[in-house]
């Protein structure tokens, strides 16, 4: 299986990329999505013990409440059409480096257990270890990771090869990109990897850096 992971800038972007790959028939057990809530634009509730928490558990807590959150920045209907498959599923939880996320499907599953064997193992843990294993390289995965840091939704999707055209292609079309086209911006500003150490950004840094590529 490859991995196709694509960049937004704007979570309702990624909502509508989401929409559109379930409306282009591909399954909803194959995408996720993970995206910064600096904004607050999903109003879920968070659990704090997520290492501890399944997905499921995270993503069914009763206080889901994606129809408001999307409501915040697009047409509602639309979003909550064809994508309400993976859509339905999204759940706040905490990552390492980035804070409070939105997060649906196979990659924020990956990435909570990945945080969980960080704690106790000493590996790569959080986003960036659950972008490694799922195919991506290292220069990749720093920089797909740091653009949720930066305010950016994720959007991965698990397809054979003689289906990754296509998924590029709707991806694309929603204004996705790739880790190739924001590496070079990210690094003239002095920036080398993404540390999960780090603070999360500010909603001003985030605004400011979004404007960039307005």
């Amino acid at each position: 299986m490859a991995t196709v992971t694509r960049l937004f800038d704007i979570h309702t972007q990624a909502l509508e990329a989401v929409s559109d790959l379930e409306a282009a028939g591909f399954d909803s057990k194959k995408i996720s999505l993970i995206s910064n809530n600096h904004d607050n634009w999903h109003a879920g509730h968070q659990h704090k013990d997520h290492a501890d928490r399944s997905l499921g558990d995270l993503n069914h807590d009763g206080e889901n409440d994606i129809a408001e959150g999307a409501g915040k920045g697009a047409a509602t209907g639309g979003i909550l059409g064809a994508g309400a498959g993976v859509l339905a599923g999204l759940g706040m939880l905490a990552i390492p480096g980035l804070g409070p996320v939105v997060a649906a499907g196979w990659l924020a599953s990956t990435a909570v257990a990945a945080a969980a064997g960080a704690a106790v193992g000493g590996t790569t843990g959080g986003l960036l270890g659950a972008l490694k294993e799922a195919g991506h390289d290292d220069d990749e995965a720093h920089v797909y990771a740091e653009g949720v840091r930066r305010g950016g939704t994720l959007v991965s999707v698990r397809t054979d090869d003689s289906e990754r055209a296509r998924i590029e292609a709707i991806l694309n079309e929603r204004r996705g990109f790739d880790s190739q086209a924001r590496a070079g911006a990210y690094r003239e500003t002095g920036w080398s990897s993404f540390d999960p150490a780090a603070q999360p950004w500010t909603a001003e840094q985030i605004e400011q850096e979004r404007a960039r590529y307005r």
